[in-house]
């Protein structure tokens, strides 16, 4: 069976290795406090995605053997914080990317995207008839009252959000804290993206930005991760370094990487039973696009074959 991105193996990360193959097989150099080198072997063949944290190097026959088994290498932040750049298999076809584009450019398809999502965030129904706008509005004051509730939870006083990259530093504690561990969870979420085939770009709420659909799915999340780690950080020295490492600490125990790919699934295949979402779709070959008889193989020369 092709490995599939929820299994314990599909996502592995390293930071502050040297990888290379051998005659075995991929493996990870790690150095040891008695300058000795400990070798690690990589289940190239077992992974979906391989990600490379700070510290790392890698050589190009490391490279095309993970390319060859079709493992996607994602280069990341520590901790996976931060997705920067992705080499992505051949052998990864555009499936995922396909189903949401086409769920993404239907209007109708798009709305009710966007209310799975508010489903999915505030665990309640949105009633028929509801336009975008309406949504925008209803999760707005949801926002607002969690806020007010994380407050007076923790004796703060009146919260309101503000992000301003310009004044940094002139922030509160909470929403230094809050910045951060967002821009964490944001690289989680788009190396999960990249790992599916998916493109960042797409939002369905979120649109005009490259990581527009990162956002999109990274809301799923910030009520029971991000929020409470900064609420908690209101009298931090340091909230951005401890929300970051407390941000890690959470990651142990919520295994989120599966959790984001099947809620991305079920996004973009709305109606389909668990069991129909195989996360990767690898192909032996590239196909044609018809309109009329839909997809036709490849490497035929149709000149010969009835064409004009």
């Amino acid at each position: 069976m092709l490995p599939r991105v929820v299994d314990s193996l599909s996502f592995l990360y390293l930071d502050m290795v040297r990888i290379v193959q051998d005659d075995t097989g991929v493996c990870a150099q790690i150095p040891t406090q008695d300058k000795r080198t400990d070798t690690v072997y990589i289940p190239t063949a077992a992974l979906s995605c391989l990600l490379l944290g700070p510290g790392v190097s890698i050589t190009t026959p490391a490279l095309a053997t993970l390319a060859r088994h079709g493992t996607s290498v994602v280069c990341t932040g520590a901790g996976v914080v931060r997705a920067y750049a992705a080499i992505l298999p051949d052998s990864l076809t555009t499936h995922w990317l396909e189903q949401q584009v086409a769920v993404w450019s239907d209007p109708e398809l798009r709305l009710d995207v966007a209310v799975q999502m508010y489903g999915m965030r505030f665990d309640d129904d949105v009633p028929d008839g509801t336009t975008l706008a309406q949504l925008r509005g209803m999760e707005g004051q949801r926002m607002k009252a969690l806020y007010r509730l994380l407050a007076q939870q923790h004796g703060i006083g009146r919260f309101r959000r503000n992000y301003h990259p310009d004044q940094w530093q002139a922030q509160d504690p909470v929403n230094l804290a809050l910045s951060a561990a967002n821009t964490c969870l944001y690289g989680i979420v788009h190396a999960a993206l990249l790992a599916l085939g998916c493109s960042p770009a797409l939002g369905f709420v979120h649109a005009g930005t490259q990581h527009a659909f990162v956002y999109d799915i990274a809301d799923l999340y910030k009520a029971d991760i991000t929020l409470p780690v900064a609420f908690a950080l209101h009298q931090s020295a340091n909230p951005e370094q401890e929300a970051r490492r407390r941000f890690r600490e959470e990651l142990r125990l919520l295994r989120l990487l599966p959790r984001i790919v099947q809620d991305i699934q079920s996004l973009l295949t709305p109606g389909a039973e668990p069991e129909d979402r195989s996360e990767r779709r690898d192909v032996d070959m590239v196909h044609l696009w018809d309109p009329e008889v839909g997809v036709l193989p490849a490497g035929v020369n149709y000149a010969t074959e009835g064409g004009n």
